[in-house]
């Protein structure tokens, strides 16, 4: 599914959340506190957009991992022309699943997953994974949409999100797997904000903050890796 719409998915990410995916991806880095030395993984990493804003930060090395191939060859190709040479050689990107990281105990300072967790089979799992691989301290973050609460902005985003972009990023893709069917309707499934700040709490996560982006639309989950 998520190989059949890789090659117009930054398209359909800038025109469907109007730009402001880019800003909420700034959050998620200043969020990040990224100091000098740090390592970065960026799991569910898709062509790369925020595995490249933390390689413009004072991190050494940033790897980005994610379970699609196609979306791992965009990444790789966009790379050298978004990039500076001294960024660029911090990045790697590598095939892989959240719920099973190929990499040792404590091996990262700072942990994003952006719009990926909630295609993700187990989520409890893929925290636990995350505490894993974070060193004591290493901070967790988490980008994931959500749906306003309040009328009109309710009726308005379901609207939206159920009608208008299934239809006009499925015409802009030419996508026929129905991963712009299935996507929208997983954002109301998904765990509700407190739903899914326990289950960071109950990973082992301390000093769980939530912060609602561009009138609730998107949420940034921030929280740090401490010893069970």
């Amino acid at each position: 599914m998520f190989s059949a719409i890789a090659s117009s998915y930054d398209l359909n990410n800038r025109v469907h959340s109007l730009g402001r995916d880019q800003a909420w991806r700034r959050f998620a880095v200043r969020a990040a506190e990224v100091r000098p030395g740090d390592e970065v993984l960026d799991v569910a990493c898709g062509t790369g957009d925020l595995t490249e804003a933390f390689a413009r930060t004072q991190a050494s090395r940033v790897v980005g991992l994610d379970f699609t191939a196609a979306m791992l060859d965009i990444a790789r190709r966009k790379q050298p022309r978004r990039l500076e040479p001294q960024d660029a050689a911090k990045v790697s990107y590598l095939e892989g699943d959240a719920m099973a990281l190929p990499f040792a105990d404590a091996s990262f300072d700072v942990l994003s997953i952006a719009f990926g967790i909630r295609n993700v089979s187990e989520p409890s799992r893929a925290l636990a994974e995350f505490w894993r691989v974070l060193r004591p301290g290493g901070r967790l973050i988490v980008l994931e949409f959500d749906r306003p609460g309040w009328f009109p902005m309710k009726q308005f985003n379901d609207f939206y999100c159920g009608w208008i972009m299934p239809r006009t990023a499925t015409l802009i893709s030419g996508d026929r797997s129905g991963a712009y069917r299935y996507l929208p309707k997983s954002v109301g499934t998904f765990l509700s904000r407190s739903a899914m700040r326990e289950s960071i709490e109950r990973a082992g996560f301390g000093d769980v903050r939530v912060r609602a982006l561009t009138l609730g639309i998107c949420v940034c989950y921030r929280a740090v890796r401490g010893s069970r």
